[in-house]
């Protein structure tokens, strides 16, 4: 076989290896698709350090290895609030064995009312391992604004029976405590579980 056709077989072999080494490539760790708004990155909501109703410090570290669903609101929400810890709560039932790594924290926008105890009897009965969030109202204020948070007060008939508008979206972390995600009111339990799985999932 003479020196010219050895090259060419020589190239060809090179080019065919190169080809289906790319193709690999492309397809050896797909971008996950997120049924929620894509937030990776962002420069907000990257942590919180609040006490929670026992009046220990908590944030993002205590709950490594662990997907975070965060959400904001307060325990006399007559509708939003209670759907959507419910629908947390049954998140964590579809992700069966999995649901042990999922962690809801709830904090609340109404410190002067929800007091502790009050804040834990209202996380047990959603679900006993969801943890609730009560700093001052200026922790409050200032957490708010690094979420993005809106809440403003309604007056009501007496000056106890306020309610609160606030927003009612929620902040879903990966194990690895990043901002990945971010849940509209309403999409569903089937939704926030398909993207905690895919969260779960994912190699540190």
């Amino acid at each position: 076989m003479d020196k010219r056709r050895v090259l060419k077989l020589l190239l060809a072999s090179a080019l065919g290896t190169g080809a289906a080494g790319l193709l690999a490539g492309c397809g050896r760790e797909p971008k996950a698709s997120f049924q929620g708004v894509d937030v990776t990155g962002a420069e907000y909501a990257r942590d919180f350090t609040l006490p929670d109703a026992s009046g220990q410090q908590r944030s993002l570290k205590d709950f490594a290895g662990k997907a975070v669903v965060v959400f904001f609101g307060y325990t006399q929400c007559p509708d939003v609030c209670p759907t959507s810890l419910q629908e947390l709560a049954e998140v964590k039932k579809l992700l069966g064995a999995d649901g042990e790594r999922l962690q809801g924290i709830f904090v609340t926008l109404d410190p002067e009312r929800d007091k502790p105890e009050m804040l834990k009897a209202y996380m047990e009965s959603f679900d006993p391992s969801f943890v609730a969030l009560r700093g001052t109202p200026e922790q409050t204020a200032a957490i708010a604004k690094d979420f993005k948070i809106f809440y403003k007060k309604v007056e009501g008939p007496t000056p106890e029976s306020y309610t609160l508008d606030h927003s009612a979206g929620s902040y879903v972390y990966d194990p690895a405590g990043r901002l990945r995600v971010y849940e509209r009111y309403g999409v569903g339990p089937q939704v926030l579980a398909a993207d905690v799985r895919l969260l779960l999932a994912e190699k540190a």
